[in-house]
């Protein structure tokens, strides 16, 4: 049985006159999300690019497997641009065998860098090799959490309100962007504090649990509770 969501992004608060009781039109909620798939593709721009070289650089695992799922995310942000536009332009809703294709092909890139991840850490592992402390990765991963949250949170509350399937998974996307900043900030102190070569090869294989749940999820059509 399918679940009831609560429209809480069109609800008002109680003893609002009636004349103030509309529901904010559709395409002004458009272009609300079309305002926030902008900022994710700014600031994944930044991410991806800042933690890949960081990651390069410092010989870590944690950090580049970070920037490529930043990588992954920006494609899926561009995808969902293209279909608010289109529905922008053309006042139609998405379809669903679109959405569905396009889940599964980033299902498929998660799968895709969670093998990598493990092969990577497996050889890691094998050459005891660890990696060098990164300041700037540091950094792009602490700011990362607060702006994922609030990023998430803002993509929920309009997917509920256009129930759009495809924005939802986005949010989800948001949501695992920050786990796995949390998870880069532990491995690059871990490894400042106790100088283990190991620690980098057990963070980068934590993250490989948040990339097969995503992926799971895209491919299956769940969605998240948030």
């Amino acid at each position: 049985m399918k679940r009831r969501r609560s429209n809480r992004w069109n609800e008002v608060p109680a003893g609002t006159p009636a004349s103030s009781r509309k529901p904010m039109p559709r395409t002004d909620l458009v272009r609300r999300a079309f305002r926030l798939e902008w900022f994710t593709i700014a600031w994944m721009s930044i991410e991806a690019t800042v933690a890949i070289g960081s990651g390069i650089i410092a010989h870590s695992l944690t950090l580049v497997a970070f920037g490529i799922d930043s990588v992954i995310e920006l494609a899926s942000a561009g995808v969902l641009m293209w279909r608010l536009t289109v529905e922008i332009k053309q006042g139609r809703e998405f379809s669903e065998v679109a959405e569905e294709r396009a889940s599964k092909i980033a299902a498929a890139l998660l799968f895709a860098l969670a093998l990598y991840v493990v092969v990577t850490a497996g050889w890691s592992f094998w050459r005891h090799q660890g990696s060098d402390f990164s300041a700037s990765g540091l950094l792009v991963a602490m700011v990362t959490i607060p702006a994922m949250y609030a990023l998430s949170r803002a993509k929920l509350r309009i997917a509920d309100a256009l129930q759009s399937r495809a924005l939802r998974a986005d949010a989800v996307e948001a949501i695992t962007c920050g786990y796995l900043a949390v998870v880069v900030v532990i491995g690059i102190i871990g490894q400042a504090i106790v100088h283990a070569w190991w620690i980098d090869g057990v963070t980068s294989v934590a993250i490989v649990y948040f990339l097969i749940k995503e992926g799971r999820e895209a491919w299956e059509g769940d969605e998240c509770s948030g």
